[in-house]
């Protein structure tokens, strides 16, 4: 875990040490979520809200930290699974047109709480994953985005059990 964040944190100093232009905004959207592993669930549909910050470090490469509350998690016979949480995703975004980027980066999440209080001491408080998406920017600063999150972490805290998180976001913003 000392790895991960030490690698985040190089990443981040790296960016804003080399950055040209710096910007920005704000984003929020939809969560179709669910979990991978040994638990059957359906998925769950939440929102996402949060904040960006946008450093150019070429014209054609940009990392982009954000910090999300995030309503994530899954549903079973009417138990409602959502995990809340603040992720930091950290993403590299590469611009392959005028406006359209991919991207892809890391992301840190700390459980902030879980919708059924029952369920709190069966997650880990830690999640770690991979986001991989893409996105498109009008000149004016709205951007649309749309981007999967993979759990890499098994997040049950119950021995011998696995679940991991999965993650669709369909969101929009505005940068400043």
């Amino acid at each position: 875990m000392k790895k991960i964040m030490l690698s985040i944190l190089a990443v981040v100093a790296f960016g804003t040490a080399n950055a040209q232009d710096v910007t920005f905004g704000v984003k929020a959207g939809a969560n179709f979520s669910n979990f991978t592993g040994d638990f059957d669930t359906d998925g769950r549909t939440g929102f996402y809200i949060g904040g960006l910050a946008d450093f150019a470090i070429s014209e054609k490469f940009h990392v982009q930290p954000e910090l999300l509350y995030s309503m994530e998690g899954g549903d079973t016979d009417g138990f409602d699974a959502g995990v809340n949480y603040l992720r930091v995703p950290i993403m590299a975004k590469y611009y392959v047109a005028e406006g359209f980027s991919l991207q892809a980066g890391p992301s840190v999440a700390f459980k902030i709480g879980t919708v059924e209080e029952e369920f709190d001491e069966a997650v880990k408080s830690i999640d770690f994953g991979l986001g991989l998406g893409a996105g498109y920017e009008l000149s004016g600063g709205l951007f649309f985005d749309l981007r999967y999150n993979l759990g890499l972490a098994n997040i049950s805290d119950i021995e011998g059990a696995d679940a991991k998180n999965t993650n669709l976001q369909v969101g929009l913003g505005y940068r400043f």
